[in-house]
């Protein structure tokens, strides 16, 4: 089929502004099985995506493309290649966790809970599927009103707060990517086509510019340090839902423009510029670790735990080589499933203990035997543990560096350190010790549905930990290719 990317667009978009349409006078579990009817339409349209992908060529798969606006000649242009591909499948997966987590917990305006996130779903699929540079700008940016909206609505107590402090920090960088599209369309003789910009020959002061644009808008999305101090905000206020999609898939976003406008468009400059992202990407890995370590908010503490671990993906990008490469985009997928993972287990206690204060619990694992367990698997994920997800990309990139730079290597690993203290130390005071507090006593183990979703999960973790092979291959060829156009210079 031709159309699948824009039926795994639209499907889930069409469902998100049916609920709303509904309105509040609909039965809130009416709401609930159109969402998860939506969320699960839109994940099967996306599995022949992964089935019949083609991963020994480089070229873009399932492409569509047919006029927009034709006075400016933009397209609705649409395709993947071996980079972007599991992105889109990962979106709708995410998207039927989320319906299923707020199932029993969301019980204000869940039409438009639900509606808020389906419409995000195929928003996000569209970034990575959009071969026109002006169509992925609409997707990038439109993808921002969901999600303020779901943290502004359902969010905590701060929400308004955190809300702004989002979307301020993310749009204002991404108005600078907005010129430098429109410089591109000017020097390509009046075209969005994202393949055709790779061509461009650009001079070096040009080059400097645009990858200065570039970083703006996808370092903040990351995010990278120092741009980062609106994300613990917005996963702390967010719910839960909020902040698993916003961890899985919409930190992604940033990490995968690197990969489809920086490094190709402005090769040059993204050598010139490597030695600053590869020591944001370490104080990100280093620093932002070290501020996890005491943290005593749960949900803050699995936030900072994400930047570092976005840190390995962008070091992983800027040192050129094939194995940080592959290893960056597979630790991507990685911490979609363990991050939201971490989230959805916070989110469990926090809806029978209402606190995420490391403090107000202990020995959980008394009360709780069968979450305990999840946790831990999740958590060991977290830590980088061999046969899980979270190992593979870590140690891909790890040995990169290596190959890049001993000492960046070196510096790279005590990720694996800081990831394992802060993550095992939380995991201790939360699950393990004594029960000090009465509402941890009466807890109730998790019911079939929080099982079902926790089982799901870990499947998929241990799956790409114990078989990455998969993903590698799917990416392999895209990505020798993208280091071949990386390495040549693009200079007139």
């Amino acid at each position: 089929m031709s159309n699948l990317l824009s039926m795994a667009i639209w499907i889930p978009v069409a469902f998100g502004i049916a609920l709303l349409v509904m309105g509040r006078q609909a039965n809130a579990n009416v709401a609930r099985w159109v969402a998860l009817v939506g969320a699960l339409v839109g994940f099967a349209v996306t599995i022949p995506v992964m089935t019949q992908f083609d991963g020994s060529t480089a070229a873009m798969q399932f492409v569509e493309k047919a006029v927009w606006i034709e006075r400016f000649n933009v397209f609705y242009h649409l395709g993947v290649d071996g980079i972007s591909m599991w992105f889109v499948p990962l979106t709708a997966f995410i998207t039927i966790i989320v319906v299923l987590a707020g199932w029993e917990v969301i019980e204000d305006r869940p039409h438009q809970y639900y509606g808020a996130f389906l419409i995000l779903s195929g928003l996000m699929v569209g970034v990575f599927s959009a071969l026109d540079g002006l169509l992925f700008y609409v997707f990038f940016e439109a993808t921002l009103i969901p999600m303020y909206i779901i943290i502004g609505i359902w969010g905590g107590p701060r929400r308004v707060y955190a809300a702004f402090k989002f979307f301020l920090y993310t749009l204002l960088g991404s108005l600078l990517m907005l010129i430098a599209l429109i410089y591109l369309y000017y020097k390509s003789s009046g075209s969005f086509d994202i393949q055709a910009w790779h061509q461009l020959p650009l001079a070096a002061t040009p080059q400097a510019l645009l990858f200065g644009a570039f970083f703006a808008a996808f370092a903040v999305k990351v995010p990278m340090w120092p741009v980062h101090t609106w994300l613990p905000d917005a996963h702390v206020e967010a719910p839960t839902g909020g902040s698993v999609v916003l961890a899985a898939i919409m930190l992604k976003l940033g990490c995968y423009g690197f990969l489809r406008f920086m490094l190709p468009i402005v090769p040059d400059a993204s050598h010139q510029f490597a030695p600053i992202v590869i020591g944001l990407s370490l104080v990100a890995v280093i620093y932002i670790g070290l501020v996890a370590l005491v943290q005593q908010d749960m949900k803050k503490l699995v936030a900072y735990s994400s930047i570092a671990h976005m840190g390995f993906v962008t070091l992983g990008f800027f040192i050129f080589n094939e194995l940080g490469v592959i290893g960056g985009i597979v630790q991507m997928i990685a911490h979609g499933f363990v991050s939201g993972a971490m989230f959805l287990c916070i989110g469990v206690l926090y809806d029978r203990v209402h606190s995420r204060e490391i403090a107000s619990y202990g020995g959980v694992v008394n009360t709780m035997p069968k979450f305990a367990a999840f946790a831990l698997l999740f958590a060991m994920a977290n830590c980088g543990l061999p046969g899980t997800a979270g190992f593979v990309g870590e140690w891909m990139v790890i040995l990169g560096a290596v190959q890049y730079d001993f000492l960046i290597g070196l510096l790279a690993a005590t990720a694996l350190i800081l990831g394992a203290a802060y993550t095992l130390w939380m995991y201790k005071r939360v699950y393990f010790g004594d029960v000090t507090n009465d509402d941890v006593r009466a807890l109730k183990d998790i019911n079939a549905r929080e099982f079902l979703i926790l089982a799901v999960l870990a499947a998929a973790v241990l799956w790409m930990g114990i078989q990455p092979k998969p993903f590698t291959d799917a990416m392999h060829v895209s990505v020798v290719e993208l280091l071949k156009h990386v390495s040549s210079s693009k200079l007139n």
